[in-house]
């Protein structure tokens, strides 16, 4: 059975790989979740093992890597080769094959204007994301907003740069926030 995203949450911030230099100081951290945002077809089953080891649970966001192309199959191989926890994307199609294939999945959406909102809750209620990662992250109204908006579970992610920030997404509602800045990785709350 696949576990629930808000059971896998030990600590609320998320460790967001955006380069390998990165790498270690996510498995030195407390965050026990990892999204990785950057590799490619070569590097990537590396930091998988090299996060996995290390007790990580670790997300691809697939829309980042260099060589995956966006297809069911791509995802097919995800699910049975590299074995993450879950995905992280934009496309909702993709969000529906890594479903089928057992992953967890989180939905990305930006949130430009009331119109970015609501679209973004629409598609994420239609192929029902395990989570929901909004950016930017610094909106405490409107991630409080989302909370009674959809029953999914709320990421904060993007622009996010100290503790305050963390606690105000957090005071909001949101289950966590991911953050690329590794000073933030070691935060407890």
């Amino acid at each position: 059975m696949k576990p629930n995203i808000i059971d896998i949450v030990q600590s609320q911030v998320i460790a967001s790989i955006k380069e390998e230099k990165d790498l270690d100081k996510a498995i030195q951290s407390n965050a026990n979740i990892v999204f990785i945002l950057t590799g490619n077809l070569i590097t990537m089953n590396g930091y998988l093992k090299k996060l996995k080891d290390a007790g990580k649970t670790t997300f691809i966001h697939i829309d980042f890597i260099d060589g995956l192309s966006n297809t069911k199959s791509a995802i097919k191989y995800i699910a049975e080769i590299w074995k993450p926890a879950g995905i992280i994307t934009t496309r909702s199609n993709l969000i529906k094959y890594a479903k089928e294939e057992g992953l967890m999945t989180i939905q990305r959406l930006f949130l430009i204007d009331r119109n970015a909102l609501e679209k973004g809750i629409d598609i994420s209620h239609n192929c029902k994301p395990d989570a929901i990662e909004v950016l930017p992250g610094l909106m405490p109204s409107v991630i409080d907003k989302l909370t009674t908006m959809t029953t999914l579970p709320i990421i904060a992610g993007g622009l996010i740069s100290n503790k305050q920030d963390i606690l105000n997404g957090l005071s909001a509602g949101a289950l966590a926030i991911s953050s690329g800045d590794p000073k933030l990785w070691n935060l407890d709350f």
